[in-house]
């Protein structure tokens, strides 16, 4: 790697290279997918709410089980919204650059209600959802290439963040939250596990916690496979698929029970996975394709058995994506029956 920062046109470079590649194999990989789906039961799609921009470009979300709140970053310039229960449009909850923020990926409420915001080139914050004043803030040390992608968070109040270029993932302790502050350090390297990606490709995306938090499951979205990491011991395998694959796999979500959901963003699908009871095997329940989740970023389950989907419309002008056209009006997705 070069020792020049990772630059917003490096950064879009690196999009735009993932983009390609997976769009010409999205496919067909898609069609095999959905044949090997075990149920189509048709899902209800609607939209939950509005996002009060025109450039949103939407990327990570983020639900408070406590109040019922929903959190939503901006790819393209770092804005937090906020959407309230019942709220048909959200509002901005922490504004275009806020502490030097330029993007907000991966977003996670803690079980003491502190909404952690990555940003892709830095390293990530942490707030307090009720004030909007900044708890603590990590940086990643050195100027060499990275896109820290998403996070999870264990029961143990530690956090795991994923390197998209890097291949790593990135731990803060509990005690390093309460002290404020301090260098964001790899605690997992699985750069030599991985199947080599193309040039420009990413490689690690979304990273989910065991709810007993005995196990993190985090997604090469561009060889389709999925590995489990043991966080006491150290140990990384990877899950054994049946039925599918996840390629292009970007969000995660790991419910109670094993079911595992996977936003696939260019080929529009989500797609719900069984795992075994000590995650080390994943089978393909079903998918849902649908052009109306306008490239489908991330997703998060809340009550009332609803799944709110991040529409990113990465494709459309003035995002990462080669351009189809102008964007619509920028919404998180609401998917019943799934």
């Amino acid at each position: 790697m070069t020792k020049k920062p990772m630059t917003k046109k490096l950064l879009s470079a690196s999009l735009l290279g993932l983009a390609v590649a997976l769009t010409l194999g999205a496919a067909p990989a898609a069609r095999a997918a959905d044949a090997a789906a075990a149920t189509t039961t048709a899902a209800r799609i609607s939209t939950a709410f509005g996002l009060p921009s025109a450039k949103a470009f939407p990327e990570g979300i983020a639900a408070d089980p406590r109040t019922g709140t929903v959190y939503v970053g901006s790819y393209t310039d770092g804005t937090v919204y906020r959407a309230r229960p019942g709220a048909r449009t959200a509002e901005v909850f922490l504004p275009a650059g806020t502490d030097g923020r330029r993007t907000a990926n991966g977003l996670r409420v803690d079980a003491h209600g502190r909404l952690w915001v990555t940003d892709s080139t830095k390293g990530v914050s942490v707030y307090d959802t009720r004030s909007g004043a900044r708890l603590a803030h990590f940086e990643i040390p050195g100027d060499d290439p990275r896109f820290l992608n998403d996070l999870a968070i264990t029961p143990d109040g530690a956090a795991y963040l994923t390197d998209s270029v890097r291949a790593v993932v990135y731990r803060v302790t509990p005690t390093q939250l309460a002290a404020g502050s301090g260098p964001l350090l790899p605690a997992y390297d699985l750069s030599g596990r991985l199947t080599p990606s193309p040039a420009g490709g990413f490689s690690l995306n979304g990273i989910t916690a065991d709810p007993a938090g005995r196990y993190l499951l985090t997604v090469d979205m561009t060889a389709g496979d999925l590995y489990r990491i043991d966080p006491r011991s150290g140990a990384v395998s990877r899950v054994a698929l049946s039925g599918g694959d996840l390629k292009t796999a970007d969000g995660l979500d790991l419910a109670p029970g094993g079911v595992l959901r996977a936003a696939q963003n260019t080929r529009n699908t989500l797609s719900r996975w069984q795992l075994s009871a000590d995650g080390t095997r994943a089978r393909l329940v079903r998918t849902l394709t649908d052009p109306s989740l306008q490239i489908p970023t991330t997703l998060v389950q809340v009550p009332g058995g609803r799944t709110l989907v991040v529409r990113s419309q990465f494709d459309k002008d003035g995002g990462p994506m080669p351009s189809t056209g102008a964007p619509t009006a920028f919404t998180v997705a609401s998917v019943r029956g799934f």
